[in-house]
């Protein structure tokens, strides 16, 4: 998979409005994109959940204490549900059965406070769950699985609830297709 120059751009985009103060100072840095475990086919639904995430990311910041910087760097995404190239068309589509195709995410984070470094390590998310639990993201949010599983680990390593919701990723639909149990 190759990542194109939009994604680039975007993705600097996001870093240059994090080092403002109004985001708190997050920057989201995806290492190798092109060997995730599972990012869309197409690549203009692979640009948008890269942009995504690190807009959710960026988001979530705004919720950090003054002075506090976070950088995030995300070694591997495996996005909820399983996409079927044999229903590709217009639309990747992803068929979610709840079995083995939960959400995953990898990453390395360091978080500083006026420039010294108080907290920092490697994560692996995961929402093994995602079917069953009750989520804040609207149906019409593509992302809103690995949203909520985002916020959770927020939530439990940087001890700030999430206020109101990132801005959805809606251009991935139809996003799912539900399979049977």
């Amino acid at each position: 998979m190759r990542i194109s120059k939009a994604t680039k751009t975007w993705v600097a985009a996001f870093a240059l409005v994090a080092s403002s103060g109004a985001w708190a100072g997050v920057q989201v840095h995806f290492d190798k994109p092109d060997h995730y475990s599972d990012v869309p086919f197409s690549t203009r639904d692979r640009e948008q959940v890269l942009a995504g995430l690190a807009n959710h990311f960026l988001w979530l910041g705004k919720s950090l204490r003054p002075g506090q910087e976070l950088k995030i760097e995300i070694t591997d995404i495996d996005l909820a549900g399983n996409e079927d190239p044999a229903r590709r068309g217009a639309f990747d589509v992803r068929v979610m059965n709840g079995r083995a195709d939960w959400p995953r995410m990898r990453l390395r984070y360091t978080l500083e406070q006026n420039g010294k470094v108080i907290a920092s390590g490697n994560a692996s998310l995961s929402d093994m769950s995602y079917l069953q639990r009750i989520n804040r993201y609207s149906r019409n949010d593509s992302l809103r699985y690995e949203k909520k599983m985002i916020d959770d680990w927020f939530k439990n390593t940087f001890g700030v609830l999430p206020q109101g919701r990132s801005s959805p990723v809606i251009s991935l639909q139809p996003r799912e297709v539900r399979g049977r149990h």
